[in-house]
Parts: structure tokens; C-alpha cells; sequence
């Protein structure tokens, strides 16, 4: 499903307007009428039932003002607060506040803090709240009477609907403004958002639907797209039957990478994840003393035991062998549990940069980057990075708060300046190509905060590789396919104590379940509600 930036959506609605002739108080008319009716559908309020419209001076508030006609019709008790003075609304806003004023509807103007007083006890009397102060193009901090007027409404306890997207929150970037409207439903218009999917943006957002205003496919066409929610539709084609007459060779052979002293479970899990993933043949190589450990934990799996440092993680002296074991493969991972040795460190460099096949890196693979992140763009192999907050701060140069503070911004600049596919794990976890486009992936929770389960990624993810994927599917196939093994998980058993062990092995039965166009276990996963203006 595509999300757009609110520049996106603003230039989609100015050609609808300007170009195609569709005026803007359709498109108006068309937004709010769908949140009416997903308003209605959702709380099933009682006949008589009243509802309290906050609006502010711009669309967004014209936008309340024409749900309170279509309210008023349904025989609910309407009041209207306008935070501005009435002399200051123009354009459709001011069109559809003269409609409602003419039916008889009660309208209170609150233009500061004295009139809000006076109104506050209204709606704070209400069944039910609208937000439609502040809309999608909100960039700068709330504050002053705005900000008063939203804390006092998240402290009333209230339902509260948003019109388009909560106010106070960064449509783009899912981030608090200061303060923001904490919403039971979210309606939005013509696309989702970035920042309604990606966190803290959920938490504010409530449930969210989406409402087709009628922009025409010709016009949003026009406008690129760089921002996608993933669906299983992406990758489906990927999942479906396999000719009969398949073997192991077809499938891909994986090298894995991993491991030291006190981490061979991080080794495993990788080559876990990859074999259920349907990799035809993977083979962990791993320091020397540790291949005996391997053999016992691994019995799918084959090992490759490697020279070691005196601390008993990989040295310099296994990159011989690691190259001449690379000419059979079809893809590798390298990273997880290896450990930040100097040598290992030079170790991982040197394979990143020389191999041909494509190369999955994480965890202290990742950190062997941090301060070298232009090898990346010499690599001869197509690289994906899967880091975590953490492990992106380091890679950057940059603090764990900068990262958390704008994923979408910093995982884009990166995949783009460095020529790689960057998988930032986290709530909502972001998949950026570098072409520019990024995924925001809908499934997980916090069953995946338990060590071990972003070694089984790396090994789903590189797995797909092996089988010959296309780089960019197999990243946003793995993330979504990983997250939604918790989702399954956490339905069955809860999301506390589930082991990273037990993610693979409801992997196959997914990708079955998706291949077959099977769909009621990705209802685990949450979504878009979609609906039509008429």
C-alpha cells in the first residue's frame, strides 16, 4: 500500500484541483463524509448521542465542520468549537462553517483561553470528540493556547476521532510536535501517512482508516512514490509453487559467518532461519574450537571450521578459506556474534568489500563498519544492513536519540549515499533501498524484544537471497514474514517468553499460507482500513 508525504499529498490535491477541474470543496465533501461513516461504524453511538467538533482556522476544520452536518442528519446533538476567531475562516472552510451556521447548529467561537473556558465544560460534556484543529502540514512545536486546548482534551478521557491525523503529530515523521491529540480512530485522506505508521505516530493514531476522496489514478500517478506499507501481495509471486522436479542445488547455498566464544547460539539461529526459509544448503563457518559445539547444536546445517585469534573468534588467516568456500555460494551472511576483535573487525571488511554474491550484514558485522562506512560503496556484491537503533548510531556517527528521532530520514540518507539496502529494526521496522524507496513494515510486536530473534531475520533474509531473490523483496519479504511468526506466536501463547528458537518454525507454514492466497493469518498483522467516498 503506498503512504505519501504530506508534500506528496498536498500536490496530489492541488493537481486534482487546479489541473482536473475537481473543486476542493468536493474533495472536502468527500473526506468527511467517509469519516463520518467510519466514525459511525466504529463506536455504533446510541440515537441522541453528542459529539463535541474542536476546529481550527484552516481545512482541517472545515473538514469538522461538514461531519457536523452529516451528524446532525443522523439526529446527533452537535456543538461546535471554533479555536479562531469566525472572521478568520475563508475559502471551503468558510463555505461549509456558513452551511452549518444557516441549518441552526451550535457553533461557540473560542478564539483564546478566556472563550475556551467557557466552552470546555460543553465539550467535555460530550459522548464523543472530533479533533480537527491542526492538519498534515503541521511542522513547527505546538504551543501556547493550541497546546493548552490538546492537553485538556486528552485529560477529558473522551473518544476522539481525528480528522486526517492527530493534531500535534508530524505527519511525516511519526514524532510529537510538543503535544498531540491522543486519538481512539484516526480518518485519513487519500493515503496513509508515514507518521501514522511509523512510532511514536501508532500510539497516538488509535485505529486508522483511510478514506478515498475520489483523487483520480492519473493524478496520484503523477506524484512518486517512495513510501510503501508492506502486504503480503508484494512478495506473494515469490511464494507460489515450485516446479516438480526441484533439488537442493536449485534452491542456493548460504555461508554463514557467525559466532565466537559464548555466541554460538547466535550462529545457529541464523542458520535456522535460513534453512526454513526454504535455502536449499547453508553452511556456518565459525572458529575453529567452537565447530564441534556447531555440529551438535546443527544437524540440517553444515559447518566450516575456520582459523581463529588467540581469543577464539575468526583472524585474519581464515580469509583464504572463506574466499575459496564463497565460489560456491549464492549468498552470504556475515555478523552475527562474531565479535568486535580487531582482527575479526578486518576480517569482515575485507569479505564485505570482495565479495561478488550478495551479503547480508548484521550485528558486529555492522559495528566492523562503524567509522568505515564507505567501504560499503566499493563493495562488488549487493550488501543489505540490518542494524539495530544502536547498532545505525554507530554506523552514522550519530546519537542512539538522533536515529529514534527521525528512522525514516536517517535509514533514506544512508541507503542512498552508500548504495545499500538498509533494514532499521525496531517497532515498525524500515526497509530503504537505495533508489530512495522505503518500506514501513505493519507486522511484529514486543515478543521480538528477546535476544536471538534478529539472528533468525538475518538467516530468513539471507536465506531468500540464497533461493535468488531480488534484494530489495527479500528484505521487506523477511521483515514482514519474521514479524508476523511473532504475531502468530504471541496469539497462541502470549508475547512474554517467546524464544527466538521457536520464530523459524512457524515460518514455513506463512509462507504456505501466503503462497496459496490463504489469508486469514495475515489478520494478525494490523492494516489500513480502506473506504470508498461512495
Amino acid at each position: 500500500m503506498r503512504l505519501v508525504s504530506s508534500q506528496e499529498m498536498q500536490e496530489m490535491d492541488r493537481l486534482a484541483i487546479e489541473e482536473v477541474g475537481i473543486p476542493g470543496a468536493v474533495l472536502m465533501e468527500n473526506a468527511a463524509r467517509g469519516a463520518a461513516r467510519v466514525f459511525m461504524e466504529h463506536f455504533d453511538p446510541d440515537e441522541g448521542s453528542s459529539v463535541g467538533i474542536i476546529c481550527g482556522r484552516g481545512n482541517n476544520g472545515g473538514d469538522g465542520y461538514v461531519m457536523a452536518r452529516y451528524f446532525h442528519g443522523l439526529g446527533m446533538r452537535i456543538v461546535v468549537v471554533v479555536l479562531s476567531s469566525l472572521d478568520r475562516i475563508s475559502g471551503d472552510a468558510l463555505l461549509n462553517l456558513n452551511v452549518i451556521r444557516r441549518m441552526g447548529l451550535e457553533v461557540l467561537e473560542a478564539a483564546g483561553p478566556e472563550e475556551w473556558a467557557t466552552c470546555r465544560d460543553r465539550i467535555g460534556n460530550c459522548d464523543h470528540l472530533v479533533d480537527a484543529i491542526l492538519g498534515t502540514g503541521l511542522k513547527s512545536s505546538v504551543s501556547g493556547y493550541y497546546r493548552q486546548v490538546i492537553e485538556e482534551i486528552n485529560r477529558l478521557g473522551k473518544p476522539v476521532t481525528a480528522v486526517d491525523i492527530p493534531s500535534g503529530l508530524n505527519a511525516d515523521t511519526g514524532q510529537v510536535m510538543g503535544v498531540s491529540i491522543k486519538a481512539d480512530l484516526t480518518v485519513t485522506f487519500g493515503f496513509p501517512k508515514p507518521g501514522q505508521i511509523v512510532f511514536p505516530g501508532p500510539e497516538y493514531v488509535g485505529r486508522l482508516a483511510r478514506i478515498d476522496i475520489g483523487i483520480p489514478r492519473m493524478v496520484s500517478d503523477r506524484v512518486p512514490c517512495r513510501y510503501r506499507l508492506t502486504e503480503p501481495d508484494d512478495f506473494k509471486h515469490l511464494l507460489g509453487p515450485e516446479r516438480r522436479d526441484i533439488h537442493k542445488g536449485t534452491r542456493g547455498h548460504l555461508l554463514v559467518l557467525a559466532g565466537s566464544p559464548g555466541k554460538t547460539g547466535a550462529a545457529t539461529l541464523t542458520a535456522l532461519g535460513a534453512l526454513r526459509a526454504g535455502a536449499g544448503l547453508v553452511t556456518v563457518g565459525v572458529p575453529a574450537s567452537l565447530n564441534p559445539i556447531l555440529e551438535s547444536k546443527l544437524t540440517e546445517a553444515m559447518t566450516l571450521p575456520l582459523p581463529e585469534t588467540a581469543d577464539g573468534t575468526l583472524s585474519l588467516e581464515s580469509e583464504e578459506k572463506i574466499r575459496q568456500s564463497l565460489d560456491a555460494k549464492t549468498a552470504l551472511a556475515i555478523g552475527p556474534g562474531l565479535s568486535t576483535h580487531p582482527e575479526t573487525v578486518e576480517l569482515v571488511r575485507r569479505i564485505i568489500e570482495a565479495t561478488t554474491i550478495p551479503v547480508v550484514v548484521d550485528a558486529d558485522g555492522v559495528n566492523a563498519l562503524a567509522g568505515n562506512p564507505e567501504l560499503l560503496s566499493h563493495a562488488k556484491g549487493r550488501i543489505i544492513l540490518t542494524p539495530h537503533p544502536g547498532e545505525m548510531a554507530r554506523l552514522a556517527g550519530i546519537r542512539n536519540s538522533e536515529v529514534q528521532s527521525d528512522r525514516i530520514g536517517i535509514a533514506g540518507a544512508f541507503a542512498r549515499k552508500y548504495g545499500c539496502c538498509l533494514v532499521l529494526k525496531g517497532a515498525r521496522t524500515l526497509i530503504a533501498e537505495p533508489g530512495g524507496e522505503i518500506w514501513f513494515n505493519p507486522t511484529g510486536n514486543p515478543a521480538l524484544a528477546s535476544g536471538g530473534t534478529g539472528d533468525v531475520l538475518t538467516g530468513i533474509l539471507a536465506g531468500f537471497l540464497a533461493r535468488g531473490w531480488p534484494v530489495n523483496l527479500s528484505g521487506v519479504a523477511a521483515v514482514y514474514l519474521h514479524g508476523l511468526a511473532a504475531d502468530l506466536l504471541s496469539e497462541e501463547i502470549g508475547q512474554v517468553g517467546i524464544l527466538a528458537g521457536e520464530l523459524p518454525e512457524a515460518v514455513p507454514g506463512l509462507m504456505s499460507a501466503i503462497g496459496a492466497g490463504e489469508w486469514p493469518l495475515t489478520n494478525l498483522a494490523p492494516h489500513v482500513d480502506l473506504y470508498q467516498p461512495l
